[in-house]
């Protein structure tokens, strides 16, 4: 899969900075993406085969729970293109405050 945009990984774990979660966290997204983008997804199927806690909350939206669930990721999955789309992340606290449904990165 391709993923837009693994800079959005990276300046997340930057902003972790200092806090004693940010090797396991960075770590985790980095296991991520190295994962995904060797994956061949075609249906939501295929992603609860890889990440069985994954909620697939719609067709195209994909939440996956990061370092034990602490933090969590949305995506935006297109697979006829093969497309993953990072739409925010955070921890699991601000997860239980946003729209997943609507939720954009930088929203």
């Amino acid at each position: 899969m391709r993923i837009i945009a693994r800079r959005t990984l990276r300046e997340f774990a930057e902003s972790l900075a200092g806090h004693r979660d940010r090797p396991a966290v960075k770590a985790a997204l980095d296991a991520w993406f190295q994962e995904v983008r060797r994956a061949r997804w075609r249906n939501s199927a295929d992603i609860k085969r890889s990440y069985a806690t994954a909620s697939i909350v719609s067709a195209e939206r994909v939440v996956f729970n990061v370092k034990g669930n602490a933090y969590r990721l949305v995506v935006a999955v297109d697979f006829e293109k093969g497309i993953v789309w990072i739409k925010w992340i955070g921890t699991h606290k601000d997860y239980d405050r946003i729209d997943v449904t609507e939720v954009e990165h930088g929203g």
